[in-house]
């Protein structure tokens, strides 16, 4: 048992995927000049307040297609190792109708359970 929670040494949040920039309100108060210059050079900036993200600085032009969720995307297409999508175009993802009636999810889980 103890071998098993050796392994979770090993264990990594997911702040190693982060690689966008970070600076709190007052290193931002202070060097506003730089940070707008990395913006203008296609830079990402998180604005953080007490350890909290509280906006983002990036171009007006620059590409909005949801991929601030991958960072590491972002710079891999930014090195042209990959190239990024579209949106996807919904008609070709057409509605399902339900396999089984209203209801049922709930029904199944209490014969599961059975009596309580």
């Amino acid at each position: 048992m103890a071998d098993s929670f050796r392994t979770l040494d090993n264990v990594v949040s997911r702040g190693y995927i982060l690689l966008m920039k970070t600076v709190g309100v007052r290193e931002l108060k202070t060097r506003l000049s730089h940070y707008l210059r990395e913006v203008r050079q296609g830079e990402e900036v998180l604005v953080t307040d007490r350890g909290e993200v509280v906006a983002e600085l990036r171009r007006p032009d620059q590409d909005r297609t949801g991929m601030k969720a991958y960072p590491g995307l972002v710079v891999l297409a930014k090195r042209g190792s990959i190239s990024v999508g579209g949106d996807n175009d919904q008609s070709l993802y057409p509605l399902l109708k339900p396999i089984l009636p209203p209801g049922s999810a709930s029904r199944l889980l209490d014969q599961e359970r059975g009596e309580r």
